[in-house]
Order: C-alpha cells, then sequence, then structure tokens
C-alpha cells in the first residue's frame, strides 16, 4: 500500500512551509463572501494562516488578507480565527 503524500502549504504571515491540516484557509468563495473554511475544501481563492497569533496579528495589521483575496475581510471573519487561536493556546 502506497502512502499519500500530505500537502504542504505556506501561511502568508510568516512564509513557513506546513502542513495542510496544521493551517487556516480563509477563502473568498466566487460569489465574494469571504468567510474562514473549517474543512479546507470550499471553492474559491484561499489564504493559509498558521495557528500563531503573533503571525495573524501581523497579518491583520498589514491588511495583507484584504489584499491577497482582493476583498474586504468582514471583522467576524477576524474575530473567529482570533477566538480559534485563543482557544488552541496559540
Amino acid at each position: 500500500m502506497r502512502e499519500r503524500k500530505e500537502p504542504i502549504r505556506q501561511c502568508m504571515g510568516c512564509r513557513n512551509h506546513l502542513p495542510k491540516r496544521e493551517l487556516l484557509r480563509v477563502v473568498r468563495t466566487p460569489e465574494g463572501i469571504v468567510m474562514l473554511d473549517t474543512q479546507g475544501k470550499a471553492q474559491g481563492r484561499g489564504v493559509y494562516l498558521c495557528r500563531d497569533a503573533a503571525c495573524f496579528r501581523k497579518v491583520k495589521k498589514s491588511r495583507a488578507l484584504e489584499r491577497s483575496l482582493r476583498a474586504p475581510v468582514p471583522e467576524d471573519v477576524f474575530a473567529l480565527v482570533e477566538r480559534l487561536l485563543t482557544d488552541n493556546g496559540g
């Protein structure tokens, strides 16, 4: 039986390459809705963030998420990511 290769993605904040399942994905759907993609399978333009709170603050402050997604990111998406990071001790 063959081993499956785990996809590697790059965090947009710190530029570290990590396995896809260790990252959070924020996606802009074809309809223009920006949301947190908990399954990692939503259609649209996606960006990945590591689970480091300092890295997330850097991305939020520099507005890199908005530039990458080419859309404004609602405050509730930022709040949800922040809550996930604090709940997981990140």
